[in-house]
Parts: structure tokens; C-alpha cells; sequence
């Protein structure tokens, strides 16, 4: 079984979205892991989500329990803060997250790029499991086809951009702004992009890990030190802030002496600045919660267009998902028959070909048929056939502790006779 358990901007004030995104994806996976099959944990500015595969049906309980932990959130606070989606469902919410469709801001690219991360960084910890491989791919294969085939990629704006526009009704020129950004990351490179878009030249980079002076050089804008933060924060006209930073980059000490204006964009979640900066005299405040209210209405059409592709991808994945339920069945029957067939080979070498050719033939349907009754969700019936035929229970173990349902009658679906399983 396929499971999702999410925690987003839709069902969670930003307050326990912050409390949760502090930990990081790399502390709640380890809490997880051991009770199921694989994780795969996607963590961002507005949402924190475990995608896992498991053949236990409490699993949603030990990843909630493990999120609320990891982010030391009380279990009665975090009650009703999140959803949890099973098999179909969940790989529909996963692709339409790396669409961009449930984001802060509809169509956000950014989101894609983690998803790709979530799957790379669950890789690394040896956490993945064949199916969740397989979803992840296919989020971004639909995430892709998606940016190609509708309009929403270009009608959806990034966070940063986003934020931008809502300072516009502050500034009359955005060519005269001085500009100070906290973080090397992708959405401070994003940033940068913006801004310059909007006629900004005068950006410098602050760096708490010492990356400002690469990051800096390699974007061709100045950077600055520990020792002159202070300085160069009170210089400018606005702050943007975009670390993984676990406590707040810019306090009210770092804009102390502020004699202008100052306007500080916060991206990050933690939280990146402290909310006691917005009241010191001068300090204009714009974080992800405001930037939520005033996130544009979506862009219908490029929307529908989207969720009925992600829907589509949803459905093949899932068929192609229950196709492969047979699949023990299916390779039990041909390692039956090839044996049958090596011991005729053995006895008739001249008519290998034309035996090899039979066998080939007499396999084609039963593995075509069982195939199509595995994507109907009738898998059982298939191993029931198979052992009625020919004596292989091809049937997996069933994982310790779990209870074998009764016994019932099903009909083989290639002679129609009755079998128990």
C-alpha cells in the first residue's frame, strides 16, 4: 500500500508548518523507516508530507506520530493539521504537487525541484522501495508534461516574484534599491533573477555558512561578513531572506540604528527573521503568511487543464500498478512451463525451435489475460487460477503478524472452475 500523510499551507497554520520544517526532512525519515517499507519525505516552505510504501494498515498513526515528534508539537495540537491519502489518491496528490497545483502560489516552479530532491535525498538514505521510485519518476514526467502542454507554468509566479510585486505599491523605483539577500541557495539565486528583471543592480549576499564570496562571485554581486552585516543591513532598502536556517538570520539588533525606510521580504519556514524586527521603527515586514492572503486566484483554465492531466498520470500509474500485482503469478507460470520445456529439449534437441516457438504462444494469452485481471483488481483470482491449473502457489508471504483473510471461492478465469483461495 501507498501512503501519504501531508501537512500543508491548506490544512495547517503557518505557526505548526514552521514548528514542523524545522527538523527537516532528514530527522522525521530515520523516525519512520523502520515501520515500514520505504519513506520518501518532501519538506518545503509550505509543506511537510511522508510518502510511504507499507503493508500495514497503522502506518499512518507512526508517521504522524514521528512528525509530531521530530517537530516537538503535542499530538492533540496536531490533530486534524494534516490529510492522509492511500494508493490511487496518493500518487494524485504527489503529481499534482509537483505540478505546482497545490502550492501558496498555483503553477510555482520551484516545487518540481524538490520533489526531484525528496527522491535523490531518500536514495542517499537507502529509504526508497521500487514503487515509490516509480511514483516520484512519474510526478516528474507529469510535472514536465504539464509545463509543456498547458499555460500554467507561465501564468504561476514564484514565491520571490510573488513578493515582489506585493512591494511594489511601496517603491516608485526599483532601479534606485539597494538590496541585501540572506542565503545562497535556489531561491536566492531565483531572487536574484527577479530583481534583475526589475532593474535592481545593487545586490550584496550575506552568507551565515562563509559561501557569500562564491555565491557572490559566481552571480557577479558583492558580498559581506559577519562584521559588516549590521552595516550593510541598515544601508539598505530592502532585506530578502531564503535560508534553511533552523533561527532567525536578521533580529532586531541587525537593523539597530536604522534611519530610512527598510523593507524586509521574509521566504523562509522556519521563519528567517525575528517577528520582534517588525517593530522596530522604519521596518516594513512582508513573510509567507501574508504573501499567502494575497496569493493570486488560480488561473482556471491553465488549472483544469493541468488536474485533468494529473489525473490521467494518476489513473495509468495506478493501473499500471495494479497490473503488476499478478506479476509473482505470471513468473511462476513461465518458470513452469520453461521448465517443462527444458526437460523436452533435453529429450528432443532438434525441435528446440519449434518447442521454444509453442510454449511462446501458449503463454501469450494466460499472461495477457492475467495482466488485465490484475489491473481490474482481480490479482487473487489469477493466483487462484494458476494453482488450480497447475499445482504453483505463487501467492507472496504475507508479512509476519498479519491476519489471513477466510478462504472464498473465486472462478478461474480461464476454464471458469471454481477454486478456494
Amino acid at each position: 500500500m501507498l501512503l501519504c500523510v501531508s501537512a500543508s499551507h491548506k490544512t495547517a497554520p503557518f505557526d505548526v508548518l514552521e514548528q514542523l520544517s524545522a527538523p527537516g526532512a532528514e530527522n522525521i525519515a530515520p523516525l519512520i523507516a523502520p515501520s515500514v517499507d520505504g519513506v520518501v519525505v518532501l519538506s518545503t516552505c509550505n509543506r511537510i508530507e511522508a510518502y510511504v510504501e507499507t503493508e500495514t494498515a497503522d502506518s499512518a498513526e507512526v508517521i504522524i506520530d514521528a512528525m509530531s515528534k521530530a517537530a516537538g508539537i503535542d499530538a492533540a495540537e496536531f490533530a486534524g493539521r494534516y490529510t492522509v491519502k492511500t494508493d490511487g489518491k496518493a500518487a494524485e496528490h504527489l503529481f499534482a504537487v509537483a505540478a505546482g497545483l497545490e502550492s501558496v502560489v498555483i503553477g510555482e516552479g520551484e516545487i518540481g525541484g524538490q520533489v526531484r530532491r525528496a527522491l535523490t535525498d531518500a536514495r542517499h538514505q537507502g529509504t526508497t522501495t521500487s514503487d515509490l521510485e516509480r511514483m516520484f519518476q512519474r510526478a516528474t514526467e507529469t510535472q514536465k508534461a504539464i509545463k509543456n502542454a498547458t499555460a500554467l507554468g507561465r501564468a504561476g509566479r514564484s514565491l520571490v516574484r510573488l513578493a515582489l510585486e506585493l512591494t511594489d505599491s511601496r517603491l516608485a523605483d526599483w532601479t534606485t534599491q539597494k538590496v541585501l539577500l540572506f542565503g545562497t541557495g535556489m531561491y536566492a539565486a531565483a531572487t536574484i533573477a527577479a530583481l534583475r528583471d526589475r532593474g535592481v543592480t545593487d545586490i550584496t549576499v550575506y552568507s551565515s555558512s562563509g559561501r557569500g564570496k562564491m555565491f557572490g562571485d559566481k552571480y557577479g554581486i558583492g558580498h559581506v561578513t559577519k562584521a559588516g552585516l549590521v552595516a550593510a543591513a541598515t544601508a539598505s532598502d530592502i532585506l530578502i531572506t531564503c535560508t534553511n536556517s533552523d533561527e532567525p538570520v536578521v533580529t532586531p539588533d541587525t537593523v539597530a540604528g536604522l534611519a530610512k525606510p527598510l523593507f524586509v521580504i521574509d521566504l523562509g519556514l522556519p521563519r528567517n527573521v525575528d517577528p520582534a524586527t517588525a517593530d522596530v521603527a522604519g521596518v516594513t515586514l512582508l513573510d509567507l503568511e501574508t504573501i499567502r492572503v494575497h496569493a493570486p486566484l488560480e488561473e482556471l483554465q491553465a488549472t483544469d487543464a493541468a488536474r485533468a492531466m494529473v489525473k490521467d498520470a494518476a489513473a495509468r500509474f495506478a493501473d499500471v500498478r495494479r497490473s503488476r500485482g499478478a506479476q509473482p503469478a505470471i513468473v511462476a507460470l513461465r518458470q513452469h512451463a520453461f521448465g517443462l520445456l527444458e526437460d523436452e529439449i533435453a529429450r528432443h534437441p532438434e525441435s528446440e525451435g519449434a518447442l521454444r516457438h509453442l510454449v511462446g504462444r501458449l503463454l501469450h494469452t494466460p499472461t495477457t489475460r492475467a495482466a488485465d485481471y490484475a489491473m481490474q483488481g482481480r490479482a487473487d483470482e489469477v493466483f487462484a487460477a494458476i494453482e488450480t491449473l497447475f499445482g504453483v502457489d505463487a501467492r507472496p508471504t504475507l508479512p509476519e503478524g498479519t491476519v489471513q483473510p477466510a478462504p472464498v471461492e473465486v472462478a478461474c478465469p480461464v476454464t471458469g472452475a471454481i477454486a478456494t483461495r
